[in-house]
Formats: C-alpha cells, sequence, structure tokens
C-alpha cells in the first residue's frame, strides 16, 4: 500500500508510477501534489483514500484500473485541471465530494456497477457539461450536483427513488430533464429540500408523460 500522508505536499513531484502490486492508496497520500499532471491507477488497486489527490491542481489526466472499488471522501476535490473522467466498472459507489470543485471537468461517464453518487459528489464541477447516469444508480445524494452551472441537461434513470437537498441547486444552464419511467414512477421519488433551487427547468418528461415542475 501506499500509506497515509506518504507524498502529501509534494510540491514538485512531476510524475509517479504505481506498480502492481500496490493494494490501496491511503488518505493524503499525494494531496497538493501540486504539480503531478497525470496518474495511472492500476487493477491491484481496490480504494483511493480520503484526499488522496486532494488539490493537485495541475492534474489533467486520472485512468484506474478495473480493481478500484470505492472514491474515497474528496479523493478527487479540487483537482482543478481535470478535464474528464472515466470510472472504471468495478467501483460502487462515488464518495462524498470526490470529485466536488474540479472546475475544469467537463464530462463523465458512471458505470452501471455505480448504485449511488454520494453528497457533493460533483458539486462545483463548474465546467462539466455532461454525465451519464446509469441506471443501477438507486439514489442522487445532498448537493451531489450543486452548481454545476454549465450542466444543461439530464437523464435520470427510473431505477433513482431518492434525490437529496440541493441535489442540482445552482444548475443555471439545466432546461432539459428526462426521467426514463412513467410520471407515476416519478411522483414515486422522495425529494429533498431544494434540490431544483435555481434550476431554469420548467417540466421534466417522462415516459409518457410530462411533470410541470413548480
Amino acid at each position: 500500500s501506499i500509506g497515509n500522508e506518504t507524498f502529501e505536499n509534494c510540491s514538485s513531484l512531476e510524475s509517479v508510477t504505481i506498480g502492481n502490486g500496490v493494494t490501496s492508496i491511503g488518505f493524503d497520500a499525494f494531496r497538493v501534489c501540486s504539480s503531478l499532471k497525470s496518474i495511472t491507477i492500476p487493477g491491484s488497486v481496490t480504494s483511493i483514500g480520503l484526499q488522496a489527490f486532494g488539490y493537485c491542481s495541475s492534474l489533467e489526466s486520472v485512468t484506474m484500473g478495473r480493481g478500484v472499488q470505492s472514491i474515497g471522501r474528496m479523493a478527487f476535490t479540487y483537482c482543478d485541471s481535470l478535464v474528464s473522467v472515466t470510472i472504471p466498472d468495478s467501483v460502487t459507489s462515488i464518495d462524498y465530494g470526490a470529485f466536488g470543485h474540479c472546475s475544469s471537468l467537463e464530462s463523465v461517464t458512471i458505470p452501471d456497477s455505480v448504485t449511488s453518487i454520494e453528497e457533493f459528489a460533483f458539486a462545483y464541477c463548474s465546467s462539466l457539461e455532461s454525465i451519464t447516469i446509469p441506471d443501477s444508480v438507486t439514489s442522487i445524494g445532498e448537493d451531489a450536483l450543486k452548481n454545476c452551472s454549465s450542466l444543461t441537461s439530464i437523464v435520470i434513470p427510473d431505477s433513482v427513488t431518492s434525490i437529496g437537498d440541493e441535489a442540482f441547486s445552482g444548475c443555471s444552464r439545466l432546461t432539459n430533464i428526462k426521467f426514463d419511467g412513467t410520471v407515476a414512477q416519478w411522483n414515486e421519488i422522495t425529494f429533498g429540500g431544494g434540490w431544483k433551487d435555481k434550476v431554469p427547468a420548467t417540466q421534466v418528461i417522462c415516459s409518457g408523460g410530462i411533470v410541470v415542475l413548480n
């Protein structure tokens, strides 16, 4: 394993090779490695710890092997140069704030293995234009996509049963919301307070009908 805080604040570190024998990356392991530009996480790694790559402001590219099961709390928070992320289909949850404040992040593909998008997972990703939510996801957490001000459309799968407080709050360009299920299924979802605050969309397009948003 790469231990907790091993390379924290190594501000001149530009590249790292993680060997195939590594199974875990500890908390704060590469936090504030502000010159690190890319990272490849091998398939042997199953967990990425709390803030493991947090505040790596030059990090542009992340490749994750198919062994990764959990992306820890704020694992990539404030990675300001990260443009796109493909999450492998071994991951089952995207933890609190995992990609929060990644201001250059434009697109995210979430695999069918993920069942929950936790609180603040992609909050304040102000460049995010596209996110694919698979039909394995049952819950979208509080503030999960808060202030994603470049997001113009979203497709919510009919597997979703709960949308947390302010989940889409501040998505000021979100005009198109589509739900893969029926109007009846939409009405069965548990909604948190302010889930659509400052969202310009006036309706949700469902299978066989439209829901008018108040």
